[in-house]
């Protein structure tokens, strides 16, 4: 049996079920790399504890419940509620995948006693402060006669982010091919490999077209919506700094996240009077639950309200 270093110094073995479990998940489920690596790290974590517990090196089917509750106790020290709530989901589903091919004759993940995941509310911007932070590409660039390409490359990101509840994996991953001029709306392809046509409303739909018709090098079906000046694909990372710059300027919190203008965007839906299962839509999740979350942001907002303006609040 192999091993591969780590960070640490340590050695943690490298499993011929592990290997293949992160092939299935990346060619056959088509999760992306980054997922893949969570779920990797998530397995040599356990498996690693397990050799400097024990003082050896045990094979996926000689581990125990046992293991799996004293990993459990012990790793609560090391990683957040919900650092370590998703390694076990990914460790189970893992001898999951280990059962069904009769590797491991157990699971023995299953069923195990789980810390309660902290309550952590997601961190949003008012409508205020979006407003503020849609203002600036265009206050940044007053001195000038005309809006240039980056201004108005810049002003069409903030807007489709807030506009869409866009990740920004799926912004930069539009082409001219997925916009609907006619109904403003754009499909866009999400985790998990699955499309979805998101609305974009009028005023983002006009910054779109006026992009379009002034800065764009080609719009034809394939061409990439967001680029640089030569016309080469926007990345993610160029999109997460360019946002650091305008919420500088806009003197916003500078932790704010691309992702924090999805989650404002799901909760001035609901805000609204928007319905949950609409917001599941429109951001592309595969569970109520995952976008539930919301309804307590905006639960919360609503006592706030109470709070200040009822007489007997």
């Amino acid at each position: 049996m192999g091993t591969v270093e780590i960070k640490n110094d340590t050695k943690v073995p490298t499993y011929p079920e592990c290997t293949k479990f992160i092939r299935h998940l990346t060619l056959e489920r088509r999760l992306s790399d980054h997922t893949s690596r969570n779920y990797r790290h998530a397995i040599e974590s356990f498996f690693n504890w397990v050799m400097e517990d024990q003082g050896q090196v045990l094979k996926p089917s000689e581990i125990t419940r046992e293991h799996c509750r004293s990993y459990i106790i012990e790793a609560q020290a090391k990683y957040s509620r919900r650092t370590l709530r998703n390694h076990i989901s990914g460790i189970r589903t893992f001898y999951k995948y280990c059962q069904a091919r009769n590797w491991v004759s157990s699971n023995p993940f299953h069923n195990v006693n789980l810390p309660k995941p902290d309550k952590v509310l997601p961190k949003i911007l008012t409508e205020k402060q979006v407003f503020k932070l849609l203002d600036q590409p265009l206050l940044n660039s007053q001195s000038e006669e005309k809006p240039n390409f980056n201004t108005s490359r810049d002003l069409l990101i903030l807007e489709l982010l807030y506009a869409a509840g866009l990740r920004v994996s799926e912004l930069v991953g539009i082409n001219y091919t997925d916009i609907n001029f006619s109904n403003a709306s754009i499909k866009v392809l999400g985790k998990g490999e699955k499309h979805r046509h998101c609305p974009i409303g009028e005023k983002a739909l006009q910054t779109l077209i006026r992009f379009r018709d002034s800065f764009s090098k080609s719009s034809s079906s394939n061409s990439p919506l967001i680029t640089s000046k030569n016309g080469k694909r926007l990345s993610v990372r160029s999109v997460q700094i360019l946002l650091k710059k305008y919420l500088n300027s806009a003197e916003l919190p500078s932790d704010l996240t691309p992702h924090k203008i999805r989650h404002s965007f799901a909760t001035h839906l609901l805000n609204n009077g928007a319905d949950l299962r609409a917001v599941q839509e429109l951001l592309g999740h595969s569970s109520l639950s995952t976008t539930q979350v919301y309804t307590h942001v905006s639960a919360t907002r609503l006592k706030e309200v109470h709070g200040l303006s009822h007489p007997r609040a």
